[in-house]
């Protein structure tokens, strides 16, 4: 299965310059990144619309539009908005842009479950709607399944993360009856503490979930999704092939920007910044030697990178696409 794809832009937003650099020292990562005069600098919400190429007698029947990732959504109050100066945008403005309504959305994907990229699977109520569940929120998406990672929605309900307002339940509970959750290989065995250097026994390739032979679902043909833990314990990867034939890869807050690629830098929104360092070295290693095209998450500039090897490490390089 081969998919035409767009890349929808959801809205701009700033977070905390030293945050999203974790350990690296500004005087380092400075040189590259502006800050505003509150120390943010500019990312975005990056989400895919993806439509099916073809259709050939012989092709599994699914969705033929499938929207990955959503943004913050519309739902955040006044002082949220203020701190991350939220643009005042949603998926749902970018999806209107290209002609596309969200009730014509039949799949979600969504990397994991914090408020910048799950807080879209719900809007605020229209005049004359009900809330959903108690709240003041409603599916925005009503006639899609939505896909996220078993690991990933159990922390989310539990709000297992570092942070204390990440993971809102007025995203995920109006929703939960379209959830279908997903229990991808790991790379490394629990309990188990890589070496810096130790690459996975199975390559990434062997460990994709294929979304068209999940039990009790619709399914996705032709997607398929990475377990990349670091950031959160169940941040996934999302996988397709192009009409290009090119394999398009989404990637999460393993990588959020261009300014990302090196081997320290994890976020301190992460739960395990050695493990995401040890995510990044294997994924970046994968995407390499498959030849994957990258679509960064947050890059506000030009999201759409080739992975090549520079030296002991990898260094990203923009593509037309």
């Amino acid at each position: 299965m081969k998919y035409r794809w767009k890349l929808l832009r959801a809205g701009r937003f700033r977070l905390d310059g030293g945050s999203m650099f974790g350990l690296v020292p500004r005087v380092v990562w400075g040189k590259h990144v502006p800050t505003d005069d509150r120390g943010r600098i500019e990312v975005q919400h990056n989400c895919l619309l993806l439509e099916r190429a073809s259709a050939d007698p012989g092709d599994p029947p699914g969705p033929g539009l499938v929207v990955f990732e959503v943004g913050s959504g519309n739902k955040l109050d006044a002082k949220s908005r203020d701190i991350f100066a939220l643009e005042d945008r949603s998926i749902i403005d970018a999806l209107h842009e290209v002609n596309c309504r969200c009730e014509d959305v039949r799949a979600v994907l969504v990397s994991h479950l914090h408020f910048d990229h799950a807080g879209g699977l719900t809007r605020l109520p229209r005049q004359g709607e009900a809330g959903v569940g108690g709240f003041n929120a409603v599916p925005t998406f009503p006639n899609a399944e939505i896909y996220a990672q078993l690991r990933e929605w159990n922390d989310a309900i539990a709000n297992n993360s570092v942070m204390t307002r990440t993971y809102f339940k007025d995203h995920l509970l109006p929703v939960q009856d379209q959830m279908h959750l997903i229990d991808s290989a790991r790379p490394f065995a629990i309990g188990q503490t890589p070496g810096r250097d130790e690459v996975p026994r199975v390559p990434a390739t062997q460990r994709i979930t294929w979304l068209h032979g999940l039990k009790g679902v619709n399914g996705v043909p032709g997607v398929g999704v990475l377990l990349v833990p670091g950031h959160t314990w169940g941040q996934q990867a999302i996988l397709f092939q192009d009409e290009k034939d090119r394999t398009v890869v989404f990637t999460p807050d393993v990588m959020p920007t261009v300014q990302h690629v090196g081997a320290a830098y994890s976020l301190a929104y992460d739960v395990e910044p050695y493990t995401s360092m040890i995510s990044r070295h294997w994924f970046l290693n994968a995407a390499c030697e498959n030849d994957w095209l990258l679509v960064l998450d947050h890059e506000p500039g030009h999201p759409i990178q080739r992975v090549s090897r520079k030296d002991s490490w990898f260094e990203l390089r923009p593509d037309g696409a």
